[in-house]
């Protein structure tokens, strides 16, 4: 697993790095200790490594949803010397995120994401910080969805996407950079307030930025790095990471320098204007304007940003590769599409009147299942969660993957089947246990713009294309096996769109 951070250290680093493993051993006693009540089971820690021999980091979900089997709904688990509680099962998992979202609302941030985002921002935030930003960002998405900003700024990058795919004409193209440039141009208009043409070096660069940290973010040596930080500055995917990052808040800094002189206090244009003109009415006593800060401003852009773009560009890769992979249940979307809207532009209200398309997409956001360990969590106190006690400030996982694969609540969860999202009659039915966007206080704050996203350019491609895979290639080759990284990605993969018409 650690064989490209070994390749990266000097024998010096080795040494220092060592004497950090040894100084280690000095805390290993926390293994063994059990304060105020029965902890959670799980496999037997060694010293130093805890239980990373025990588990496969190229598909650390499976091996834990396999550890539930043994162990139970509430397990444990030590990444090196840190101690991990593993929530499993969808009632387990609910009952954690929702019934008990005080106690285990807090977010757990390793290592790498707090040298990224130093306490700021949305995702990677507790308490003040992230409260401030989460009602900005989701009063201000609420506002921008309410005046149909959000839908028509969708709707025309769709246009352009429609176009860049029918320069190929119909023969097989890699969609992957033109997906995520498209889920890019969205956040940076929500954002930012302006969009990139697909060949704009501005964008290609945030594009390559995006491809090379998640290289950076996959690698075991940042693995490596969150469970043993003492390492830190011998590892070189680190420094990378930072870098990129940095450049990336550079150039977020430059565009909002000029969004502050061009400012009209009287017209929300992006959300940094709503984050300026929010601060502008704070008075100087209040007790969140420091949360204000310009340097608060950049991070919490590039949050929105990142996590804005990962998930629909992430999930409609793997809807255009699904439809290819099976072509009956295309047919299916394309006939409801064609009686109920015909050639015109799909509206987000047109969601309604199609329940099947509704059901193949939570099928995807289910089947695909990209983010299947959530965020990690931590609890804001000490807890008896299910007999067991939990103490404060401990990480926890709920495995998703366990939630949106339960086979006491889905039937054939492995199986890709729309129809799950129907009844007999052929109307769409909600599921209480699709949790793809998790749950409880730190669900998905984008969950309604992510969907509307992957809905309006998975309708409007489908309108205009027939998905098919390469000449000479079948449905049954085309490889669903993920690429594990900071979200399950489909494998790399060529597709034909054929026009329609």
């Amino acid at each position: 697993m650690f064989e490209d951070v070994f390749q990266s250290l000097t024998p010096v680093s080795l040494l220092v790095g060592a004497g950090a493993l040894l100084g280690l051993h000095l805390v290993y006693s926390s293994f063994s200790s059990k304060q105020n009540g029965r902890e959670p089971p799980g496999p037997t820690p060694l010293p130093l490594f805890g239980n990373l021999f025990q588990l496969d980091f190229k598909r650390l979900h499976i091996s834990l949803l396999n550890l539930s089997k043994k162990y139970g709904s509430v397990f444990t688990v030590y990444f090196g010397t840190k101690k991990v509680v593993v929530l499993a099962g969808y009632k387990t998992v609910k009952e954690a995120l929702v019934d008990h979202d005080a106690e285990f609302g807090e977010r757990s941030v390793s290592h790498i994401f707090d040298d990224i985002n130093k306490g700021y921002g949305i995702v990677f935030s507790n308490g003040e910080m992230w409260k401030e930003m989460k009602h900005l960002a989701m009063s201000t998405l609420r506002d921008f969805e309410s005046k149909n900003f959000t839908e028509e700024r969708i709707i025309e990058e769709c246009q352009h996407l429609i176009q860049s795919f029918q320069q190929y004409k119909g023969q097989a193209f890699d969609n992957r950079r033109l997906m995520t440039s498209a889920a890019l141009n969205i956040m940076s208009a929500l954002t930012l307030g302006r969009r990139f043409e697909y060949t704009d070096p501005v964008l290609q660069t945030y594009v390559d930025r995006d491809y090379q940290s998640i290289t950076y973010l996959k690698s075991s040596s940042i693995q490596l790095y969150n469970m043993i930080p003492w390492l830190g500055p011998f590892i070189k995917n680190r420094s990378n990471l930072l870098n990129t990052a940095e450049k990336n808040r550079e150039d977020s800094n430059r565009i909002i320098a000029d969004l502050k002189e061009t400012l009209n206090p009287e017209k929300t244009r992006c959300i940094v204007d709503a984050f300026l003109i929010h601060r502008s009415k704070l008075e100087e006593s209040d007790s969140v304007q420091s949360l204000y800060s310009d340097e608060s401003l950049v991070y919490f852009v590039r949050n929105l940003f990142q996590a804005g773009t990962i998930t629909p560009e992430t999930k409609l890769k793997w809807a255009l590769l699904l439809m290819a992979k099976f072509p009956h249940i295309q047919d299916q979307v394309q006939a409801e599409l064609g009686r109920v809207v015909g050639q015109r532009q799909v509206r987000v209200w047109d969601r309604k009147y199609l329940p099947y398309t509704d059901a193949v997409l939570h099928e995807i956001h289910r089947f695909a299942n990209i983010i299947p360990m959530a965020i990690s969590h931590r609890t804001s106190q000490d807890v008896t969660f299910q007999g067991y006690f939990i103490k404060k400030g401990t990480s926890v996982f709920p495995l998703l993957t366990s939630v949106l694969y339960d086979e006491s609540e889905w039937e054939n969860p492995f199986t890709f089947n729309p129809s799950r999202f129907l009844d007999k009659d052929g109307k769409f039915i909600r599921k209480d246990a699709f949790l793809a966007f998790s749950a409880g206080r730190r669900v998905c704050l984008g969950e309604s713009l992510a969907k509307m996203e992957i809905f309006l350019f998975f309708t409007s491609l489908l309108q205009q294309f027939r998905l098919t895979p390469p000449p000479g290639v079948s449905e049954d080759e085309l490889d669903l096996t993920p690429v594990i990284g900071p979200t399950l990605y489909p494998p790399p993969h060529e597709l034909c769109a054929v026009s329609r018409y």
